[in-house]
């Protein structure tokens, strides 16, 4: 039965995107919940930190985007005033 809770979260692992990390990450947490013994959670372990590194990864990837989204829609609209006058 834990081998297949681990393999249920090495799938979560590997099959995780930016899209879907979080949810991922959650289900994650609540099966290693479910692990019997702190041997068996050790195991799991290495999947939560890489789910968990991930998710990091791609929330700083996805805040420069926004930022990078901001600041040139600030420049063309200063440009567009510049024009303008």
């Amino acid at each position: 039965m834990s081998l297949r809770k681990i393999a249920q979260i090495r799938r979560l692992y590997y099959n995780a995107t930016a899209a879907t990390v979080e949810a991922d990450l959650r289900l994650a947490v609540e099966i290693l919940k479910t692990l019997p013994d702190e041997d068996t959670r050790a195991r799991a372990a290495v999947f939560m930190d890489g789910l968990s590194q991930m998710r990091s990864e791609w929330r700083v990837e996805q805040q420069r985007r926004k930022r990078t989204k901001k600041t040139k829609k600030k420049r063309r609209a200063t440009s567009a005033s510049k024009k303008a006058r």
